[in-house]
């Protein structure tokens, strides 16, 4: 039997968080965001996250590890066309977590946990690191003919002084 995870679950027993886990992913992908507590939003990231990386691999295997866990063709189909193919640029991080007001009625952490859909842009952080390595690959090359000048002017001095 294995170990169960240290502290509370989301519900009475594995079974029912599997269940409702699963649920919670089907209305994210088919709404695109959904509201919920933010116990369980952190707990359906990484499953969604997995989700969707299957659905970017796109084969026959991918699409029925999908189908356990999701039971709705239509939702499944969805992933498979439109998510995954939004998602393509993307190398993770495909869900956010936002944190919002407490529950009226429990003040219950809530957050909205929704799809990322912006498309991945190379930021400009990257640029600057690219040409600062091209400035430091020429650098080397014009202290290299410069060095072996002082070097020499170093050297001979000790010398003159010494005799």
């Amino acid at each position: 039997m294995p170990t169960p995870k240290k502290g509370p679950r989301l519900a009475s027993s594995p079974a029912h968080e599997r269940l409702m886990l699963a649920n919670m992913a089907t209305s994210l992908f088919q709404n695109g965001r959904i509201t919920t507590t933010l116990p369980k939003a952190k707990r359906l990231r990484p499953l969604a996250e997995r989700l969707i990386t299957f659905a970017k691999r796109g084969d026959l295997h991918s699409r029925r590890r999908v189908m356990r866990v999701i039971r709705n063709k239509s939702v499944v189909h969805v992933l498979f066309t439109q998510i995954a193919e939004q998602m393509e640029q993307r190398e993770g991080g495909y869900t956010r977590i936002v944190k919002i007001a407490p529950r009226v009625g429990d003040a219950a952490p809530a957050a909205i946990i929704e799809l990322v859909t912006e498309p991945v842009a190379k930021k400009a952080v990257v640029k600057d690191a690219e040409a600062a390595t091209k400035v430091a690959d020429e650098a080397p090359v014009a202290e290299a003919t410069e060095a072996p000048a002082e070097e020499t002017a170093a050297a001979e001095a000790p010398a003159e002084n010494a005799e």
